[in-house]
């Protein structure tokens, strides 16, 4: 990755839903660049297996849901994605349109890489204990309760994903831990490599 001079990203929605999804979701699922057809994201997924797309993004941008009303004009773009992304890039694996290991390529080591972010993104000796603890026997309603986000809903409500972030350490501290978030618990700033 560090002779590229071009890279791309996709997001999660673009890899979820479709336009056919707008009609039970409305605004809920309106983003810039917009969900586009069930072939834009097959097309997607397909470039993403074929490492045309380098790594796999949340896009989180959580608006109330009061500013996601009115028309396409009017509701804001973008909504809360990070809670629920790799749950949802999981569950897209089991439905085998990729990998589990491209899963943790493409949210962990490839945007380690690419930024040059140091000491990140693997589990190696060394380096800082970012990790998830995920249940792939459990599963979970997505419901407006269970959201972290101040915003407070998210656009896979309704859903079940079989599979649970059950825990999350960040510096090797537990932050999170079945369903409640460590607020003591801060990051520490990013450094990054030279090329």
């Amino acid at each position: 990755m560090k002779e590229k001079k071009i890279t791309a990203e996709v997001c999660v929605h673009h890899l979820w839903f479709s336009d056919q999804d707008y009609e039970q979701y409305g605004n809920r699922i309106k983003w810039n660049p917009a969900v586009k057809t069930e072939t834009d994201r097959l097309k997607l997924i397909e470039a993403l297996n074929q490492d045309l797309i380098d790594v796999v993004a949340t896009d989180h941008a959580p608006h109330l849901l009061r500013e996601k009303e009115g028309n396409c004009l009017k509701a804001a773009s973008g909504g809360p994605l990070v809670q629920f992304s790799l749950p949802a890039m999981l569950e897209l694996a089991a439905k085998g349109y990729f990998t589990v290991e491209q899963v943790v390529t493409k949210m962990c080591h490839a945007p380690a890489d690419l930024f040059r972010v140091q000491k990140r993104g693997y589990i190696q000796p060394g380096y800082y204990a970012d990790l998830v603890l995920v249940n792939p026997a459990k599963s979970m309603p997505v419901t407006a309760d269970i959201v972290l986000s101040k915003c407070g809903w998210s656009p896979f409500e309704g859903m079940t994903f079989n599979y649970v972030v059950e825990k999350t350490w960040v510096n090797g501290q537990l932050a999170y831990s079945d369903g409640k978030v460590n607020a003591a618990i801060r990051g520490k700033r990013l450094m990054f490599n030279k090329y």
